[in-house]
């Protein structure tokens, strides 16, 4: 995977905007295409999850869950950015329904560790599938540099403060992925 190297100026993306512009200077156009996308991209595993009485915030526990065996409540936490209470309702739903299995630490019984099932890992490859068909559409129809582009986009809108923690967890996970295929012979 390609290197993302971001150049601002400003400290975070959300930097103040000169509130002098003009609408024909604001950027309505990406703005809506981006609520757009984001409102079809999340619709096809929002019909599998409704079925199953879940929805959104399930589907992002499941997803950083099966990407990172093993992580910490706290480091979950830390990666959406949300409560302890909004997180506890979610996951016990997922515990519950055979999901996510939760282990003790191995030297502090009291850490608690999140693994997917493997009714886990199937529905969340099941949605991971449903977006990457989307992804590579487009993917496809944009050209041999696309995803190397949107990579760099989708890395620039991250807050400067959060991208080099986004992009280690994602590193970590795209390298955890690789071994576990060659344990399992590629596939």
């Amino acid at each position: 995977m390609t290197t993302i190297s971001i150049v601002r100026s400003s400290r975070s993306a959300a930097a103040p905007v000169d509130a002098a512009l003009t609408a024909d200077e604001l950027y309505f156009d990406l703005i809506e295409l981006l609520f757009f996308a984001y409102r079809d991209f999340v619709s096809d595993p929002d019909e599998v999850l409704a079925k199953l009485g879940f929805g959104r915030a399930h589907h992002r526990v499941l997803h950083f869950v099966n990407r990172n065996p093993g992580m910490k409540v706290a480091e979950l936490l830390e990666v959406l950015k949300i409560t302890k209470q909004s997180l506890g309702r979610v996951l016990k739903q997922l515990i519950d329904e055979g999901y996510i299995v939760q282990k003790e630490g191995a030297n502090d019984r009291r850490q608690r560790l999140l693994y997917v099932s493997a009714a886990g890992e199937t529905l969340a490859s099941k949605l991971a599938g449903l977006q990457t068909a989307r992804i590579a559409r487009v993917i496809a129809e944009l050209g041999p540099d696309a995803r190397d582009a949107a990579r760099r986009f989708l890395a620039g809108m991250i807050d400067a403060e959060d991208r080099e923690h986004v992009l280690r967890l994602i590193a970590r996970s795209d390298s955890l992925a690789n071994g576990s295929r060659a344990r399992n012979g590629g596939q």
